[in-house]
């Protein structure tokens, strides 16, 4: 089973206010170096997606990228969008708000391959 991604009603709420500020944004999940729990939030238009990037879903009608070696890793997790206290990456429409957006998960099961006892 492929992983999904959904938000909390707090992210959505963080995430309305952000899209009344700058229009349309995009989500991108890297598990880079800095922070890999972190989304990053940009105006839709001034992020180039990649071509091994995946789309996950959406989330509030905004679109929710992630890295293709992440997406490897992470293929079979739901992840969860919420807000936490903080600040965000230093590009992402989320920081200075002294919230930032978080990325939870829970992991999916798969079927087994176990047949035996």
């Amino acid at each position: 089973m492929a992983g999904s991604v959904t938000a909390t009603a707090q992210a959505l709420q963080f995430l309305s206010e952000i899209v009344a500020d700058h229009g349309p944004v995009l989500f991108h999940q890297s598990g880079g170096c800095c922070d890999g729990s972190s989304p990053m939030c940009y105006p839709r238009g001034d992020f180039r997606i990649g071509e091994s990037d995946v789309k996950m879903g959406e989330i509030g009608g905004m679109p929710f990228y992630i890295s293709g070696p992440q997406y490897e890793v992470w293929r079979h997790t739901d992840l969860i969008i919420d807000v936490v206290p903080g600040r965000g990456g230093m590009f992402s429409l989320d920081n200075g708000r002294e919230r930032r957006f978080l990325t939870r998960s829970t992991y999916c099961e798969t079927p087994s391959t176990n047949r035996g006892g």
